[in-house]
């Protein structure tokens, strides 16, 4: 169905093109609050399981304490881990890209304080790291 448009569409239309005036920038408030955000990474690079966690969980208490929104956690992808040739390691959690969130995952008092945990990035293959959004603080 083709709709005919209105001569007062037309008026309007021919109005806002010839106009000079500036468009108000919708965005600007989105924008601005976006800069505000504060954001912090860590990174786990060469860490050992138990401190990686460790490390993991003062770093988010920390950050949500210091109203920081999101965090940025770097393991690396495990490609290098020499856990692999261990037979008596389970090739996914002795790797930091997959034992870090798993451990976010199974502590109710981190977990108490995240809004989102990226998963899908933590599946990616190609990607060493991961996002987290924390709630905020009351």
């Amino acid at each position: 169905m083709i709709k005919k448009i209105s001569d007062k569409d037309k008026k309007d239309w021919q109005k806002f093109i010839y106009n000079n005036e500036k468009l108000e920038n919708k965005d600007k408030e989105i924008q601005k609050d976006q800069k505000n955000l504060k954001k912090k990474s860590i990174d786990l690079h060469g860490y050992t399981l138990d401190n990686a966690n460790k490390a993991i969980n003062d770093f988010i208490s920390k950050c949500f304490l210091e109203g920081v929104v999101n965090i940025k956690v770097i393991t690396g992808k495990g490609s290098r881990s020499k856990n692999k040739e261990d037979p008596y390691l389970s090739t996914d959690l002795s790797i930091l890209k997959y034992s870090v969130p798993n451990y976010i995952k199974n502590n109710s008092d981190l977990m108490k304080k995240i809004k989102e945990l990226d998963f899908d990035s933590v599946n990616d293959i190609s990607q060493g790291t991961f996002d987290i959004l924390l709630k905020k603080k009351l």
